[in-house]
């Protein structure tokens, strides 16, 4: 029997035609539309355990894949749990679509089931935020929130799917045909030449950018336009801000910087506002954003230090500037040096690093061995989450392709990321390193990664307590001020196990690497509950030197 086409149907057709073929989602009354008509389609409904696991999985495959990530929730409860992971996504700049089920049309106002105002709950960790009006806006609705998400600075959008909408008849037989790009910003040659001069003019110029462009191509770019202009190009993306143990001593050279470009990147706490000692009193700011109300907050911190600025999103600013770059004659060689060894530095004390506890490890000596593993494919991706550990992951370890929790500083995620990631990469090492806190956010996901055939390996760094907030009392109020930290020594590696994966817990450095080839070969989805010391995450610098100059 031939079904008649309706707003379910609608919205599948539209996210095929834009490319979609994952859905992460959770089942529940609202959608079962939806998912009765991707039968119909060629899309795979990748069904996790909660809600907030699912827009991870978007976030970290908008990340990955440079697509839009979808996850679909129900409504009511169903969406009130997906909405706190949009935070993560939208301070990471990820262009996510949230579809959420919704009351209907036709009864909101008098009690329908699971009734929420769910575009105003939504709306302050989105670029827009809406609902379907009825069957035949369903394909026009979608596509606009697709093309906000990777308009601009990317983001995630969230769209409410009422069920008479979803359910009702199409009346015309099919949808007028629709872009889904990005609208790009463009950056005019001129301005991007006007910027070029004004850094090349300074003595200590740095280029900075946000997350926007650290993956995927615009990385690539980025790279391209530090070739071709001389001038160091650093992205940051961490919640430790300068402090990022990744980017090494960076914030003694950050110090001394007397031109900054910020390219897609906000002044804002992870760069101290902008104010002394963090940058010189005297160093001087360029901008370009695709938000003009950054370019206002950018003067609010640093005045008439703000010399230009010009509207363009990231990627179209970051061709501009490379058709724009000329050669320099090396004049900011030696200063793009000492940035870029700055950043690479890490103490040599790290090599015989060892835990003063027995059957517990330093965390160097927990992480090192992995690093063997993420070099063995140009594909392999690491996923850094949790509070020191997570630190000491991103300062301990490289690969072609890192995710982490981000400027939101949000934790939780590492699991949802490590599904999405081997989706993304089916071939590739994925590594994700997490504390024993943030593995209980989401353990239930190790039976979606056990029913979907998705191995990885989640390395646990367990010290039996929340650490961040540990160290934080421990400085901040003293030994005897230590309070609702504590945690158990769980066997997480039994865990696992018993959702079908693999599992291991390791006490001796020695036994790491032994335990990192066998997660590997088991084929599996593995835990290494490897038991470490809990240390504050390291601040990184350099032996007093002689600054570079031009």
């Amino acid at each position: 029997m031939t079904r008649s086409r309706n707003g379910a149907d609608a919205l599948v057709q539209t996210l095929a035609s834009a490319g979609v073929k994952r859905i992460f989602t959770l089942s529940g009354n609202h959608i079962m539309p939806v998912f009765n008509a991707c039968l119909d389609a060629d899309i795979q409904l990748v069904h996790v355990r909660h809600e907030g696991a699912a827009v991870h999985m978007a976030d970290a495959w908008a990340r990955l894949t440079g697509e839009i990530g979808v996850a679909m929730v129900t409504g009511g409860p169903g969406h009130a749990n997906a909405v706190s992971a949009l935070y993560t996504a939208q301070m990471a700049e990820a262009p996510v679509l949230l579809l959420s089920g919704h009351a209907p049309n036709g009864q909101l106002g008098m009690g329908a089931f699971q009734e929420m105002r769910q575009a105003e709950v939504a709306a302050p960790l989105t670029k827009w935020s809406g609902t379907v009006a009825s069957a035949d806006r369903m394909a026009l609705e979608v596509g606009t929130a697709i093309r906000i998400a990777r308009s601009g600075r990317p983001g995630p959008v969230s769209l409410g799917l009422p069920t008479d909408a979803l359910e009702s008849a199409c009346a015309a037989p099919a949808d007028a045909p629709q872009s889904f790009d990005a609208i790009a910003q463009a950056l005019a040659p001129e301005v991007a030449a006007s910027l070029l001069r004004r850094l090349q003019a300074a003595q200590r110029p740095l280029i900075l950018t946000g997350p926007a462009a650290m993956m995927g191509a615009a990385r690539d770019r980025a790279r391209e336009l530090e070739a071709a202009c001389g001038i160091a190009v650093i992205g940051m993306e961490s919640p430790r801000g300068i402090g990022d143990p990744a980017l090494g001593a960076y914030a003694q050279v950050l110090a001394q910087a007397d031109c900054i470009l910020l390219l897609g990147k906000r002044l804002d706490f992870t760069l101290k506002f902008g104010k002394a000692p963090a940058l010189a009193a005297d160093c001087v700011f360029l901008q370009v954003d695709a938000e003009a109300a950054e370019f206002e907050r950018t003067r609010r911190a640093v005045g008439p230090r703000l010399l230009e600025c010009a509207l363009a999103d990231t990627r179209s600013a970051l061709q501009a500037l490379i058709q724009a770059a000329a050669p320099t004659g090396g004049r900011h060689d030696a200063w793009t040096r000492d940035v870029h060894d700055a950043v690479a530095y890490r103490p040599a004390d790290w090599q015989t690093a060892s835990s003063s506890m027995p059957d517990r490890m330093h965390p160097v000596q927990a992480l090192a061995p992995l690093q063997r593993l993420l070099d063995s494919d140009p594909d392999s991706v690491l996923i850094c989450d949790g509070g020191e550990i997570g630190q000491w992951a991103q300062a301990c370890l490289s690969a072609p392709t890192r995710v982490i929790n981000g400027v939101a500083g949000s934790i939780g995620a590492a699991l949802p990321f490590a599904l999405a990631a081997r989706m993304a990469r089916p071939h590739a090492p994925v590594v994700t390193v997490m504390g024993d806190g943030t593995f209980g956010f989401h353990t239930a996901e190790i039976d979606t990664a056990v029913r979907y055939k998705l191995p990885f390996i989640a390395v646990v760094g367990n010290d039996a307590r929340w650490n961040a907030e540990y160290q934080i009392q421990l400085r901040d109020y003293g030994p005897d001020r230590l309070i609702g930290c504590e945690l158990l020594p769980a066997r997480y590696d039994a865990v696992t196990a018993a959702f079908g994966g693999f599992g291991r817990q390791v006490t001796d450095p020695r036994q790491v690497a032994a335990a990192v080839d066998e997660a590997r070969r088991s084929g599996l989805p593995a835990c290494l509950n490897i038991m470490i010391e809990g240390l504050a995450a390291p601040n990184i610098s350099r032996p007093s030197a002689t600054p570079a100059t031009a």
